[in-house]
């Protein structure tokens, strides 16, 4: 985006419409990111179950995991530079249509045999991933402007831990509740998503009186130079934010998606259970490990993320053991340790980026850095194909190395292509002190 003109206001302009009410703007806007993340994750323990009771392959079953990213990434891309040009609000309102059809879907794709529920249940998780990657681009941005001065005053990087710990926490209960209402539940292919749309038309309500942070365009350009983001060609997001975001999902899926697969067969009857109790210890660590990553991050280094790049590597290494031994509590070792990964990846890397994103490029670069985050969604669909030739414990020794060779990366590039900002404050900080 370009820098900030007359027709594209400060973020922090005053509220535009709306009224903050007795809940916090940011917080508003938080419960819709849990919402959608409890919807977006909701599918994962499940997998097991359509495997039982829908005969599908266990490659069709991932492929159906990785499918919302097909939503995703074009309400990333679309909604982050659009958001910044007519405001957060317009962008966010179809947030929660999205989900509730994308639930509403699935419920009825788990009722329908045969290839038409397969259809369903496909497009479900389309319209749950379009509605993910608005919250993630356009909510994001809207919790961080929300957590600044006019409407909040915290510190800089609250924005950030507020809207990680938000989407983790959603995707954190929203599989661990599935996983219990499909495991000891009634209607255990419906109520799952039930509940997803009580929540979603609940929290929706609270969203809908959270102050505008942008207001639009009086003076609008072509919407291509809207879709165009300078920002992530910075030397910076190359070399230190690329290498490191497709292990925030990477990790996360193989915690819960990999490990629970895996181990199936040592858990007769407690499949669905088990891959939630995966999902609730990987992401619970994550929720864990994003409060120590604001004590980890710097404006000055990339400390944070070499640190998140090391965790990744070792929980790669107890992936490898799990694989190897094939037993429940090297599962639940590993899947704790790539949460902690998850979480200190997703927050050291939205940290980077909205150092570097000016305020008129930050949703657009927030929609990059997410699309970046979602190849890792991938992980599980690829080592499936690839297990015909090669071990899971070798291709999670290979993701070993992989990790390391992006911790050598982004420590290269330790000090190097900080944002302008950061370099003017630390000059005035040495010049202020005394000698």
């Amino acid at each position: 985006m370009s820098a900030t003109t007359a027709a594209h206001p400060s973020t922090t302009t005053p509220p535009t419409g709306g009224r903050q009410g007795r809940v916090p703007g940011w917080l508003a806007a938080c419960g819709m990111l849990f919402a959608v993340g409890w919807g977006g994750n909701e599918f994962t323990p499940l997998l097991t179950m359509y495997r039982q009771e829908s005969g599908l392959s266990s490659q069709a079953v991932t492929i159906l995991l990785g499918a919302y990213v097909v939503g995703i990434v074009p309400a990333l891309l679309v909604g982050g530079p659009l958001s910044d040009r007519f405001g957060r609000r317009p962008l966010m309102l179809p947030a929660p249509v999205l989900c509730v059809g994308g639930s509403a879907l699935l419920a009825a794709g788990g009722l329908l045999p045969g290839a038409g529920g397969t259809v369903l249940l496909l497009a479900g998780r389309v319209l749950s991933g379009l509605a993910l990657g608005l919250v993630m681009a356009v909510g994001t941005s809207w919790v961080k402007e929300l957590s600044q001065p006019p409407f909040d005053d915290v510190d800089p990087g609250a924005g950030a831990r507020r809207a990680a710990l938000s989407l983790t926490l959603g995707f954190c209960l929203g599989a661990a509740v599935a996983a219990a209402l499909a495991q000891f539940g009634p209607f255990r292919t419906v109520l799952p998503y039930a509940v997803n749309i009580l929540i979603t038309a609940t929290v929706s309500l609270c969203m809908v009186r959270a102050p505008e942070t942008r207001a639009p365009q009086t003076d609008p350009r072509p919407l291509r130079q809207d879709l165009r983001i300078p920002s992530a060609t910075h030397r910076r997001f190359l070399l230190v934010v690329v290498p490191m975001a497709p292990w925030v999902f990477g990790t996360a899926a193989s915690a819960y998606a990999i490990l629970a697969t895996l181990l199936a067969p040592k858990v007769p009857g407690f499949e669905v259970g088990f891959a939630g109790l995966l999902c609730l210890v990987g992401l619970g660590c994550g929720l864990g490990s994003q409060q120590v990553a604001k004590r980890l991050d710097t404006p000055h280094s990339s400390r944070a993320v070499v640190v998140a790049l090391a965790c990744t590597a070792l929980g790669m290494l107890l992936a490898v053991w799990a694989a190897i031994t094939l037993t429940v509590l090297a599962a639940i070792i590993g899947a704790a340790v790539l949460g902690t990964a998850y979480g200190l990846l997703l927050v050291s890397g939205l940290q980077e980026v909205q150092r570097i994103a000016g305020p008129d490029g930050l949703a657009g670069l927030t929609a990059v850095f997410y699309s970046l985050t979602y190849v890792g969604f991938f992980v599980p669909a690829v080592l499936a194909a690839l297990a015909r030739w090669f071990s899971y414990p070798v291709m999670f020794a290979a993701g070993a190395v992989l990790a390391l060779v992006s911790l050598g990366i982004v420590a290269l590039c330790w000090r190097r292509h900080l944002p302008l900002a950061t370099v003017v404050e630390a000059a005035a900080a040495r010049a202020v002190q005394p000698d």
